[in-house]
């Protein structure tokens, strides 16, 4: 279930199955990632609590969960995105909030 050292994005997306929307493939893997594998670091006030950052306990990359589809139900399909620490810290620990020292 690990991520892969080249991987940095995974976007899933909705599929119909026997007249059901599911998930596919990549959908289900981004559910068992931030469910068993990845290390829950902090949420973003800024996105209404929607967007979460993760650490991969194997190579301490960030990862950003996502849901960029804001017009479907649920805001759509998951993504996951790596974020450089640069980045992770102006928008999880940065600015007003401070709440958090990713270092």
């Amino acid at each position: 279930m690990a991520l892969k050292p080249e991987e940095k994005e995974l976007i899933g997306n909705w599929v119909v199955q026997s007249g059901r929307v599911v998930g596919d493939d990549v959908e289900q893997r981004i559910g068992e990632l931030v469910d068993q594998y990845l290390e829950k670091v902090a949420v973003s006030p800024a996105s209404g609590g929607w967007d979460t950052l993760y650490r991969d306990p194997q190579d301490g990359r960030y990862w950003e969960l996502t849901y960029p589809r804001s017009e479907m139900h649920g805001g759509g399909p998951r993504q996951l995105t790596v974020l450089s620490l640069e980045a992770a810290e102006e928008k999880y620990a940065g600015g007003e909030t401070g709440f958090l020292d990713l270092r």
